[in-house]
């Protein structure tokens, strides 16, 4: 292809330019049109399938839920997962601000789990706070958010240009201010050029950083097209980035390279063992300490670890399956299935991921401070980019919505944009044209990342480090020897240099800081001890005028919410510089230098390769596949202009059930109004994938479509379907609407099918029908019956006898979950003594319950027989005697045996009697 050249670049105008159309990009593009902002959204894919979001997401990590949480807790938590080097006011927007973005995601239509009232089911995983809220309908969120993006009052607003890629930020000469950027089209190859008021930098974490095990360059952890492109920018752009030495790195499946996702097992009950089954993380929150104990188990006699699930019921276990095979990975099934591994039969192998740069998971990003703002003014970042420790997609979500609230307050630069700035994003873009036939992009991008995996990844040393820092140093000029000959491979290209920025920065970084911190993401082998008198400081980096990297240690602020384990020892900033490498010499000294031949390549100089790097994330594709019917082609480009119920109608009763099929799933994105009552018209079609569409656009949409009369009746009448999902779904949905009532419910319980049953049971709950619920404890499904006693626990004003029946359950689950809802129900006396005698069951379930169940019972029956269950073989029951006796920490009994359960062989044993 031609170069185009500058003067023909196309040039657009904004008062806000977005760059990354993930979480964070999205919701500030969102925030700065609801201003009044006139918002570009520029996206390297395509923003309907673009992020890390664009996959689902099964839950959220770090919702403080009033009443589950409180925000001084969460903030002392970050606090102490990251080694107390943390900006408190950034963190504290999340706490604060993350409920109301909850919310605010709800009235746009994504799902959060919730009890029978309406209340959000926060779970907890980590010990000290609630935080996890489930997902169920995860997979949409990006779909929804896709679906305010294409409102007609957003669209006045908000353009989207995809398959355009930034390279620079481009900065004021006079005040350094951002106004705007250099791009390119990947598909056309066209140049680009935005003038803007603010700039907010979106693109997601370094993902594509260390090499997988599996050599495979995309075959991450992260999300692969999220390349280090908004670090690059940023630092180009002159900003500070702080953190890069902390860096990212995960528990994964071994061979498979996916999240072993412990946020989603845990509440089922799933824990990570060794291969003695014995759990053995120590440490509260999943950070670097956690994996500093993980490695060390893997590197042990102890090892391979596992995530345990063979333990859990069916139920359970059909419930992860659900999630984790298609929200979290579709391939995740298969995977297992062609190694014939079963979660019932075998527990998951473990790993640890490649390194990466991660501000959401770790700490390493963009300098920000609460209202994302950067050190340069009117730049932005935020999401995965920002170094916001811990920040998860509630605060992407928060931070996007800072980023665009203040950047809506500028209007476009009006100035010449810089013409040497524009000239050497022109070269960074478009040199590799110039040597078509050079290294391609897939050999030099597999070198540099070799070299950061044999030099950088912990267990770090001063040597390797200085070795890899030589190392990216000489790849600068290999990196400008590519060759390209299409507009995807330049992207490619260019996204290698964002690379080598990356892991130059991580590597100077990791020699600056010269202590160990935050367990394995920077574990210094030649500084092996933790320095709070020297180190309790932000390490920030950022570009000299000489274009220079250099180093700058700025003390930790005041904390907001004081924590025991570190006090910020304050004073001045310390400039360090630019970092002094370590001399890295085997053969001795020379007393002459030697001469080189004449002519010799040795003799010549090597020219230095300018260039550098930075933008957005990814090159994925999108778009669903039209068929072949040109009425599915007609419909697709209909949605586009968000049409009405009238203009979808003759497609929703098309002959063709792909037809009908397509048109659910438009209704589903559009939601024009009347969409609930076409959606429960649809739950009778004669079709069973029509059918399972519109129940899952039902579901989706549960928390946006108005209960009117029309959506209950279709609803009603579909609990006449003989399909049970239908029935199911249509239960789930008028539950959800407030509008079933008990006589309702209990008429499903007569139902055939066990999920509809289920969620009769839940619809009982939600209206308090205890009388009715009690009268489904004799339900020949074990599912039911567990369902009934976890029910009669949530009724508002519950009691203990209508549990009588399921206490003397013949199934142990049942029991089990009988006695465990007598800690909501109270446990007099005589359940009390029953409690007790349950402590003797042969099955682990039973036992743990009771020990459950008499955290509600008398201090003077419950103690002396929970101390006696610190003795029980299985650690989930002691694990469940614990947590009981520290419901009666007032009792100096409970507190000395507690006192003997912190030397307990379990993790979280010895963990939770800890905090009494």
């Amino acid at each position: 292809m031609d170069i185009p050249a500058i003067g023909d670049a196309e040039e657009i105008s904004c008062d806000v330019l977005v760059i990354g159309g993930g979480t964070a990009g999205t919701m500030a593009a969102l925030t700065a049109a609801e201003r009044g902002a006139r918002v570009l959204l520029l996206e390297k894919a395509h923003v309907r399938h673009s992020g890390a979001l664009a996959m689902g997401m099964d839950g959220v990590n770090n919702a403080v839920v009033p009443g589950r949480a409180e925000p001084d807790d969460y903030v002392a938590e970050i606090t102490r997962a990251n080694d107390g080097v943390v900006d408190q006011s950034t963190v504290r927007q999340t706490a604060t601000r993350g409920f109301a973005m909850v919310q605010r995601l709800e009235s746009y239509g994504v799902k959060f789990e919730k009890d029978e009232h309406g209340e959000y089911a926060v779970r907890q995983v980590h010990r000290s706070g609630s935080y996890v809220l489930p997902m169920p309908e995860g997979k949409d969120v990006k779909k929804v958010l896709y679906r305010q993006l294409r409102r007609r009052e957003m669209r006045e607003l908000i353009r989207i240009e995809n398959r355009v890629m930034p390279v620079r930020v481009l900065t004021a000469p006079d005040d350094g201010r951002a106004i705007g950027a250099a791009a390119f089209n990947t598909r056309t190859g066209a140049f680009v050029t935005v003038r803007a008021g603010a700039v907010v930098l979106a693109t997601g974490p370094c993902g594509r950083l260390g090499l997988p095990a599996s050599g495979y360059l995309y075959g991450t952890y992260e999300n692969p097209t999220n390349a280090g492109d908004g670090y690059a920018m940023a630092y180009h752009a002159g900003a500070a980035l702080t953190g890069i030495e902390c860096f990212q790195i995960n528990p994964l499946i071994k061979d498979y390279n996916g999240p072993a996702c412990a946020y989603v097992a845990n509440p089922f009950g799933g824990y990570q063992v060794n291969r003695h089954g014995e759990r053995f993380v120590d440490s509260d929150y999943w950070s670097g300490q956690m994996m500093a104990e993980f490695a060390a188990e893997l590197a042990s006699d102890r090892g391979p670890v596992f995530l345990k699930l063979s333990h859990l019921p069916e139920e359970s276990v059909a419930s992860l399956e659900s999630i984790l095979h298609t929200t979290e990975r579709p391939t995740r099934g298969t995977f297992h299935a062609n190694r014939g591994h079963d979660y019932r039969t075998h527990d998951i192998e473990m790993h640890i991921s490649e390194i990466g740069l991660c501000g959401g998971h770790s700490a390493s990003g963009v300098r920000v401070d609460d209202h994302a703002r950067t050190t340069v003014p009117r730049l932005y970042a935020a999401g995965d980019l920002a170094s916001v420790p811990h920040n998860y997609m509630i605060g992407a979500f928060v931070f996007g919505d800072l980023a665009g609230a203040d950047a809506a307050r500028y209007s476009p630069y009006e100035g010449e944009l810089p013409a040497g700035q524009l000239a050497a994003a022109h070269e960074l873009i478009y040199r590799p044209l110039r040597r078509p036939d050079g290294p391609p992009q897939p050999q030099v991008e597999y070198k540099l990342r070799r070299f950061v995996n044999d030099y950088v990844a912990p267990p770090k040393t001063g040597a390797k480090l200085s070795l890899a820092v030589e190392a990216f140093d000489r790849m600068t000029g290999e990196i400008a020897e590519m060759g390209a000959t299409t507009a995807h491979e330049l992207m490619r290209c260019a996204e290698v240099s964002f690379i080598r920025d990356c892991a130059e920065m991580a590597a100077r970084a990791s020699l600056a800081r010269t202590e160990s911190r935050w367990g394995l993401y920077h574990e210094r082998t030649d500084h092996p001890e933790r320095d709070d008198a020297g180190w309790l400081h932000h390490l920030d980096l950022r570009k000299s005028a000489s274009g220079a990297m250099e180093f700058t240690a700025r003390p930790v602020e005041p904390y907001l919410v004081p924590v025991d384990d570190f006090t910020p020892v304050g004073g001045p900033e310390r400039h360090l510089g630019e970092v002094a490498l370590v001399p890295v010499a085997t053969a001795g000294p020379r007393r002459t230098p030697p001469a080189a031949r004449a002519g010799s390549a040795a003799a010549a100089t090597a020219a230095g390769a300018a260039g550098a790097a930075g933008t957005a994330g990814a090159a994925g594709t999108a778009g669903a596949a039209a068929g072949s019917s040109p009425r599915i082609l007609e419909l697709l480009a209909l949605a586009e202009e968000s049409p009405d119920l009238a203009a979808l109608h003759p497609y929703l009763t098309d002959a063709d059930p792909a037809v009908r099929g397509a048109a659910v799933a438009a209704l589903g994105e559009t939601v024009p109004a009347g969409a609930g009552p076409a959606l429960a018209a649809r739950l009778a079609d004669g079709d069973p994938a029509v059918r399972a569409a519109a129940a899952g656009a039902l579901r989706e949409l549960l928390e946006v479509l108005p209960g009117d009369p029309g959506l209950a009746a279709g609803l009603r009448a579909a609990l006449a379907v003989p399909d049970a999902a239908v029935r199911a779904a249509a239960l789930e949905a008028l539950r959800a609407l407030r509008l079933g009532d008990a006589g309702l419910y209990a008429a499903a319980l007569a139902d055939a099918g066990v999920d509809v049953r289920i969620h009769a049971v839940r619809g009982l709950v939600s209206v308090d029908a205890a009388a009715e619920l009690a009268a489904a404890a004799g339900d020949p499904a074990r599912e039911v019956r567990v369902a009934v006693a976890k029910g009669l626990a949530a009724v508002r004003d519950p009691a203990p006898a209508p549990l009588d029946p399921l206490l003397s359950d013949a199934d142990p689950l049942v029991r089990g979950a009988a006695l465990g809802a007598l800690a909501s129900v109270g446990c007099p006396d005589g359940y009390a003594r029953t409690a007790v005698a349950a402590l003797a069951d042969p099955a682990w379930q039973v036992r743990a319950g009771a020990a459950a169940g008499l955290s509600a019972a008398a201090a003077e029956t419950a103690v002396p027989a929970l101390a006696k269950v610190l003795a029980d073989a299985d650690a989930d029951v002691r694990k469940a005697a614990v947590l009981a006796l520290l419901a009666h920490r007032d009792s100096a009994e409970a507190r000395a045996a507690l006192a003997t359960a912190v030397g307990d062989p379990d993790a979280d044993v010895r963990a939770y009697a800890a905090r009494a």
